[in-house]
């Protein structure tokens, strides 16, 4: 099984390049699944159920969120009718929306997706350690769920790698979203987990993480409140992880970094 992750979109030139470059890689890969990060796609903020549609039909199957899912308050009413948007799962209980989504493929397999989000300098939320497990405890890996995938969007490396290490053995992917900046620890855990601590994102990496210099500079510089952060719309790269999954046991084979256009060295994995 072959599934392709995609760290953060930012803005239009982020979501253009995703739109523009996934349907050929979809082929070319020879692709079961396709997961994004999409809570900033909307301007840099947010997801809109337009922007959700777009990218579904480019192929995109599972769109996850982060601190930002909530930035287009049309989503709040919205998610409940499209389970493929997936917020974290460790929001309190009566949040709109669920934390997990399965994939059901044509051949009868199944993908589960789940999205949670780290505590530290983040939002308060529930343990996401506890959370995830609840979730793990209704899916046996290589049985109900043939492959399984968490989005961990956090800002510290070290949640992240004690997520990773936490769930080694137990799922499929552990993959690092939020600081939209990829790191060059893609790997196989001993038990047989992928792992990347951060994506990347999808956008113009001439910026500050994806938003305008100027503006975030200044903001750096001059300590007080300026002009409203807006994406930078130059050329963007795509980043990502393609990982192949071994049938019988769930557990991965295979991972490579995936990096293409705008400003970065490029990488793409090789049938």
């Amino acid at each position: 099984m072959r599934i392709l992750f995609l760290g953060d979109i930012v803005g239009r030139a982020g979501r253009e390049a995703v739109m523009v470059q996934l349907p050929a890689w979809r082929s070319a890969l020879k692709l079961d699944a396709v997961v994004v990060n999409g809570e900033n796609a909307s301007h840099g903020f947010g997801l809109s159920t337009a922007i959700a549609t777009d990218l579904f039909k480019a192929g995109v199957d599972v769109i996850t969120l982060g601190n930002h899912a909530w930035d287009r308050k049309e989503l709040l009413r919205e998610i409940d009718a499209e389970p493929r948007i997936v917020r974290p799962i460790n929001f309190p209980p009566g949040t709109p929306g669920q934390g997990s989504f399965v994939i059901a493929l044509p051949n009868g397999r199944k993908i589960l997706v789940i999205n949670v989000m780290g505590r530290l300098f983040m939002d308060a939320l529930d343990d996401p350690f506890r959370s995830v497990t609840e979730c793990l405890s209704r899916h046996r890996l290589g049985m109900t769920a043939h492959a399984i995938i968490v989005d961990m969007h956090a800002e510290t490396s070290s949640e992240k790698m004690a997520l990773g290490h936490y769930l080694d053995g137990r799922v499929s992917l552990v993959i690092g979203t939020h600081t939209h900046v990829p790191t060059a620890d893609h790997r196989v855990l001993p038990k047989g987990t992928a792992y990347q601590t951060d994506a990347g994102m999808c956008g113009d990496y001439d910026s500050v993480i994806g938003m305008g210099k100027d503006a975030s500079v200044a903001r750096f510089v001059r300590k007080i409140p300026g002009e409203r952060l807006q994406p930078a719309e130059g050329d963007a790269t795509v980043c990502g992880l393609f990982v192949e999954i071994d049938d019988a046991t769930g557990l991965a084979r295979r991972v490579e970094a995936v990096r293409q256009g705008g400003h970065l060295a490029p990488a793409f994995p090789c049938l």
